[in-house]
């Protein structure tokens, strides 16, 4: 297959490039074959192909051509046997060697307007030119060609071989034979600052340094041009520069198109992509990743994500649309775009009839479509969603380093947390016996607050009820904070619980002050701030506050997706739900903290509500309970220690089965407070901290196939819901069948487009890179080498 480098650089570009030369050795006459066998001479008798095919193309096809629904009179003459066979009319269009009698000929000079063709109403009208060329071909026995672009190329004899040390890039010597045919020669050599300037531009996109310049300028060695070709070709812009027409071809953008529009992220493939031009990966595997790479055995994270190419469709996240509609249109983009990438062919009139100018049917099109069906996507975007599934999370250079020193301090927590666990048996006796004080001298219950003074952030009115609760009334902003003063009813403070009520002057009469009757709250904090010292009055309060930790949270009931633990997380977007709309009964949720605060006479505990995640959902009615039972003794309902335990600790140590002994160790090692328990937590805390960061990870939209593949049909006027025949993965017939032994699938595929016998995808990037370093390509018509081709 063409290497990249021969892919990107036009051969006369790198004439003395001795790296471009060798790397082209073997493969580079696909190029001299195009160039070899699309020569033409006016002397000759007429070329099909060349001559004869864009004027029929161009002003017959349309109604006798490939596309049999729209065909008129039963002609078709993109085809000899139909051509030369009589038409409905029983006259035959074209009688080989008789232009005269030929029905074609009459028909295109007739002043009958009811004959005449093309009609008037097509607005096309041949040329007396074109009219006599057609005249001359029949004349010369009509003979057809198949399209030229469908015909594999075959290796020509390269020309003045007497000048292969002079001229050691064969293709130079094809382009001078021509030149010597009209008695031309080679244009003067460019200087050498014009040399570097066009040589810096087509590589990098960047003009020279003026230090380049100068290097080359003052380089005076044989190989200065080969040593400057290299260099920019090392340049990490030479990838991104080639990467910009593969932009263009694979539909990239940073957004999903349509009215929204939103943000997505394919970065990750747009940088695969760069890298791969900068690392000169074969074409054939850059090829088959880009198709298929996430079909390939054991296939790579980059091979995955180079699949992305497949999904840079756009995604439509606008209201009322139909999800299968729009799946529908990503797979039909992706036959369109893996079409005119490579192989420049317009399938975008398959998807409603028959192609009405090259040989390509509808139900080969769906045929088609059945390779790229099997993907597990939706076309739509979902909520807040910015990739649709299938997505890979891809971790940048520093996202690794990042990895590799968590996952470092997670070995060295991990080791800690190891050794305290073989020392646990210290810390279990002492542990027990402040444990059985602590339960003995403790009230079971949680203590409700008789708070000194209740407001809200947004001015609402914040009412007392008869059970000591409050209820929300009054302006209802985006965002608000209840703040609850209070005095302590204990001399510390290790947990608080918030209970949440139902009251008919509520939305659905549920809990929350959003329409729909819910609430979020964000986070809740609390604080105390100690009381003034009577012998230092004016010393700063605020220097000696308190500020609780909360490490552990639970509620009776959380909306899914919701739930409590959002509450600490420290992620502002979530918070704890509780279903306004079906939720009707009271909901409580418990915040313990990591370590008691200590609570001084005349000390001041405040405790805020906050809810900042979404607009109006804010609280409705509420009352506040304080608890200083140590951590794992204390539950949402009350002191909660199984009955199991309490008669485990009744038992003296000797008395205990090994059961028990490992039932009260647990209790110790998820409740407790000693070493064990803070070489957990840093356990936890780094493990945590690695989740955070998976979860941080830029995401690509890849393809990956689905267990089952999906059945494909032929879509009617080409509308998603109207379907027609079933179809199987099938290729176009006027183009060579898949390998034996090559799986009917999308990997299948990959590699027939990357067969280096298929006629057209060495052609068409060969064609473009002779236009982006020539100015037109070989073809001009860069985007088409279908019947509606120009001439090579």
């Amino acid at each position: 297959m063409i290497p990249m480098l021969l892919c990107q650089l036009p051969p006369a570009l790198i004439v003395s490039s001795i790296q471009v030369v060798r790397s082209m050795q073997n493969t580079a006459f696909i190029c001299f074959a195009l160039l070899a066998s699309l020569v033409c001479n006016a002397e000759e008798p007429l070329a099909f192909n060349r001559d004869i095919r864009p004027i029929l193309s161009e002003y017959c096809f349309q109604c006798h051509g490939p596309d049999a629904q729209q065909r008129q009179g039963n002609l078709r003459l993109d085809q000899r046997d139909a051509a030369i066979a009589p038409a409905d009319s029983g006259k035959t269009a074209i009688l080989p060697n008789q232009s005269d009698h030929s029905e074609l000929i009459t028909r295109l000079v007739t002043s009958d307007a009811d004959l005449h063709m093309p009609p008037a109403s097509t607005g096309k009208q041949l040329t007396d030119i074109q009219i006599q060329r057609l005249r001359q071909w029949i004349d010369q026995g009509a003979p057809y060609e198949g399209h030229w672009a469908f015909i594999p190329p075959t290796r020509p004899n390269v020309p003045l071989t007497n000048l292969a040390n002079t001229y050691p890039n064969p293709i130079d010597r094809f382009l001078l034979a021509n030149l010597q045919s009209h008695g031309l020669d080679f244009a003067q050599k460019a200087n050498k600052e014009t040399l570097i300037r066009r040589l810096s531009l087509d590589l990098t996109g960047l003009p020279p340094t003026l230090e380049e310049i100068d290097a080359f300028l003052a380089d005076n060695s044989a190989d200065a041009y080969e040593k400057v070709v290299d260099r920019l070709l090392a340049s990490p812009h030479s990838g991104e520069q080639r990467a910009l027409p593969w932009l263009d071809l694979a539909r990239y953008a940073d957004s999903n198109g349509f009215q929204v529009d939103s943000s997505r992220q394919q970065w990750p493939w747009r940088d695969w992509l760069i890298d791969a031009f900068n690392q000169n990966v074969p074409f054939d595997q850059f090829t088959i990743e880009q198709i298929a790479g996430d079909m390939l055995p054991n296939a790579t994270l980059q091979q995955k994500v180079a699949s992305g190419f497949q999904r840079n469709h756009r995604l439509n996240g606008e209201g009322g649309i139909i999800a299968e509609e729009w799946r529908v249109e990503t797979v039909i983009d992706r036959v369109e775009t893996t079409g005119m990438t490579w192989m420049a062919l317009t399938f975008n009139c398959c998807r409603c009839h028959d192609h009405k100018y090259d040989p390509i049917s509808q139900r080969e099109f769906y045929s088609l479509f059945a390779y790229f069906n099997n993907v597990a996507e939706s076309g739509t975007l979902q909520g807040e969603s910015r990739n649709t599934e299938p997505v890979l999370q891809v971790p940048t250079s520093s996202h690794r380093d990042e990895f590799t020193k968590l996952e470092s301090q997670l070995t060295t927590a991990t080791s800690a947390l190891q050794s305290a666990e073989q020392n646990i048996d210290q810390e279990l006796t002492p542990w027990e016996t402040e444990f059985k004080k602590t339960i003995a001298s403790q009230s079971p219950t949680w203590n409700i607050l008789a708070p000194n003074a209740v407001s809200a952030k947004s001015g609402a009115t914040l009412t007392k009820q008869p059970d000591g609760s409050y209820l929300a009334s009054g302006p209802n902003p985006n965002d608000d904070i209840y703040e609850i003063i209070a005095t302590s009813p204990e001399a510390s403070i290790s947990g608080i619980l918030l209970e949440c009520f139902p009251d008919p002057s509520l939305p659905q009469q549920s809990l929350g002050r959003y329409p729909n009757g819910n609430f979020v709250l964000t986070r809740l904090e609390i604080e105390v701030l100690p009381p003034s010292d009577p012998k230092n009055p004016d010393a700063n309060k605020e220097a000696t506050k308190l500020t609780g930790k909360i490490s552990q949270v639970e509620a009776d009931y959380s909306q899914k997706g919701w739930e409590i633990g959002n509450t600490i997380s420290g992620n502002p977007g979530k918070g704890w739900a509780v279903d306004g709309p079906t939720r009707k009964e009271i909901c409580r949720a418990m915040f313990l903290l990591d370590t008691p605060l200590q609570i001084q006479a005349g000390s001041q505990l405040t405790i805020r509500l906050v809810q900042q995640t979404l607009g109006q959902h804010n609280i409705g009615r509420f009352r506040l309970a304080s608890t200083s039972l140590p951590k794992g003794t204390v539950a949402i309902t009350g002191t909660q220690i199984p009955d199991s335990l309490k008669s485990i600790l009744a038992l003296p140590n000797s008395e205990r089965s090994e059961s028990q002994r490992n039932e009260l160790l647990d209790y110790y090692k998820k409740n407790g407070s000693g070493p064990y328990q803070q070489a957990m937590q840093k356990v936890e805390q780094v493990k945590k901290q690695i989740a955070d960061l998976q979860a941080k990870l830029p995401t690509v939209m890849v393809m990956q196939e689905m267990d089952k593949p999906r059945d494909a049909f032929i879509l009617l006027r080409g509308e998603y819901d109207k379907r027609g025949d079933k179809v199987e993965p099938t290729l176009p017939k006027v183009l060579p069948p898949l390998r034996d032994g090559e799986p009917n699938n999308r990997l299948g595929l990959a590699r027939w487009i990357a067969d280096r016998n298929h006629p057209l995808t060495a052609r068409v990037w060969v064609n473009r890179m002779w236009e982006k370093f020539m100015g037109n390509g070989l073809v001009k018509t860069t985007e088409n080498f279908g019947s509606q081709a120009e001439w090579p």
